[in-house]
């Protein structure tokens, strides 16, 4: 079990450092590409690939962090104002579903990353194969299957109402 403690936290830390450093590298572009049209007159031919790519990244690797630290967007008007016996069986039922549809999306968006490596299409400027922009979709989606799993696990298992596997109910 201390093994699994382990990778989950190295996972956690990798998902913190491709998070930031997409999140810098699109601030980095957009800033950069303006400034350069600004004085120089020219854009950067790259900028907007780079730039799409880290969002693409931030987005799908971004829903496992955010189901990790129980930040991912809800509806919660009805959950609130739940008795504790509803909100403890929509702690559960809510992250089931969610990974549910999350693993579904993962087995389409790997036929899709299929499919688009088939072609073997390529970016304009940087001539990057497009199949590895797509493959951060499969993986996201996995990622946060397993967290809403998680989160599932931890409600099923606690006398409490979690929100993440770290953070309880605020109710």
């Amino acid at each position: 079990m201390n093994v699994i403690r382990k990778l989950d936290y190295g996972l956690m830390k990798l998902e913190e450092y491709i998070l930031s450093y997409s999140i810098i590298i699109i601030a980095v572009m957009v800033v950069g590409n303006v400034l350069s049209r600004s004085i120089f007159g020219s854009s950067w031919s790259f900028a907007n690939e780079v730039s799409q790519m880290a969002v693409i990244i931030a987005t799908f690797i971004g829903i496992s962090y955010a189901a990790r630290k129980g930040r991912h967007i809800s509806m919660s008007a009805f959950f609130d104002l739940a008795p504790y016996p509803i909100r403890k069986g929509l702690a559960i039922f809510i992250p089931a579903v969610t990974a549910i549809i999350l693993f579904i999306l993962a087995y389409y968006s790997y036929g899709y990353f299929l499919s688009v490596h088939g072609t073997g299409r390529v970016t304009t400027s940087m001539q990057m194969p497009v199949y590895m922009m797509a493959i951060f979709l499969p993986i996201g989606f996995t990622l946060g299957g397993i967290q809403f799993l998680r989160n599932m696990w931890i409600n099923i298992k606690e006398k409490d109402v979690y929100l993440a596997q770290d953070k309880k109910d605020y109710s």
